[in-house]
């Protein structure tokens, strides 16, 4: 049994069942929004909906007027109800609406860190986290690739099929652990405490499936409210980087890329190690590009020539003679383990900087 109602939710109510019978009269509007009234108030009681229909059924059962026109009492049984109920649920949207709203203002300060890190965390424990702990976070990028060779971004957000089906499948994998899978600039989101790897990597599997080849970074670990900014900047940080250096897999974990940002944190000096080890490939025939792709795919594989001919779909003749091109023109030699740093950096630098499709 579930606790009783209390009476006030039923106040006025047998006494409209005996004028209905009396009188055959439908509820004026008056009455009509004082019903409705009283079902806003029940939503914040803690009691359900079915709750309140039952208590009006056995209040109508227990004061059936004497000699009662069955229709006009049920007609009015009916009305009572339904405003009631129209209240209830009203009040009840607008609670949803504002828990809604409540919990997107929450995830906007997380993950930029706009707000007082200790009211943040208070606010945290409200929804299942404690930022008093190291935390780390994934991202999944945006779906790309059309039908018909044009390129669109699958968007996420609160309500998307996407978004609840990998926190369904997180829920039923770890039950109520202290996560959060949200949305956030058409991306997919999950926070988790530092020490369980095992759900971001879940999430990431999830979210693949679920969004048709989103590539997924996870940040590292970091302590305190801040930490969960930090590990969502790092993220990104990867699926940019891996949009850059066209890095294969679905994916990232940024303690693995941390050479790129280091590399990029000083713009000047890398942007005059790409001119001075591969400005020269611009005065070959066609461009640098062509010269920089070869280098490219002999350095992914491993400086192994007939791996890298067979990426760039040609003979290792043809390969031998581009990397001897480019021996000749820059003064290093891609074979020798010296150049062959400068220039793999010097590559690397290249990606980041879009060079040569951007002047440096």
């Amino acid at each position: 049994m579930g606790r009783e109602i209390p009476a006030e939710f039923l106040e006025g109510y047998p006494g409209l069942l005996e004028q209905a019978s009396a009188t055959g009269r439908r509820l004026t509007r008056e009455e009509l929004l004082s019903r409705r009234a009283l079902g806003e108030r029940a939503a914040s009681s803690g009691h359900g909906l079915r709750a309140f229909v039952a208590a009006h059924l056995s209040a109508a059962r227990a004061s059936w007027p004497g000699g009662a026109d069955t229709a006009h009492v049920l007609a009015t049984l009916e009305q009572a109800v339904d405003a009631f109920a129209e209240g209830y649920e009203r009040a009840q949207r607008l609670a949803v609406r504002q828990e809604e709203a409540a919990r997107r203002e929450f995830i906007d300060d997380l993950l930029y860190g706009r707000s007082d890190l200790g009211r943040l965390a208070e606010r945290a424990e409200r929804f299942g986290l404690r930022l008093s702990r190291a935390h780390a976070v994934a991202v999944a990028a945006a779906a790309t690739g059309a039908p018909g060779g044009t390129d669109h971004a699958t968007r996420h957000d609160e309500s998307d099929h996407a978004a609840r089906q990998v926190e369904q499948a997180l829920v039923g994998r770890f039950g109520h652990r202290r996560i959060l899978v949200t949305t956030k600039d058409d991306r997919l989101v999950c926070v988790a405490p530092g020490d369980q790897d095992d759900v971001l990597t879940y999430f990431a599997k999830q979210a693949y499936a679920a969004t048709e080849g989103s590539r997924v970074a996870i940040g590292r670990a970091h302590p305190g409210p801040g930490g969960v900014v930090h590990s969502y900047e790092e993220a990104l940080n990867a699926l940019d980087i891996a949009d850059r250096m066209d890095l294969p897999g679905p994916l990232l974990r940024a303690a693995e890329l941390l050479v790129f940002p280091v590399l990029g944190r000083d713009r000047a000096a890398l942007a005059d190690l790409v001119r001075s080890a591969l400005g020269p490939l611009e005065e070959a025939r066609g461009g640098a590009q062509p010269l920089l792709d070869t280098l490219s795919a002999y350095f992914d594989s491993g400086c192994n020539g007939a791996e890298a001919a067979r990426r760039l779909r040609l003979s290792v003749r043809a390969l031998t003679y581009r990397l001897d091109r480019v021996h000749s023109l820059t003064g290093s030699d891609p074979a020798d383990p010296l150049h062959r740093y400068t220039l793999q950096t010097a590559v690397i630098g290249a990606r980041l900087l879009d060079w040569p499709r951007r002047e440096l």
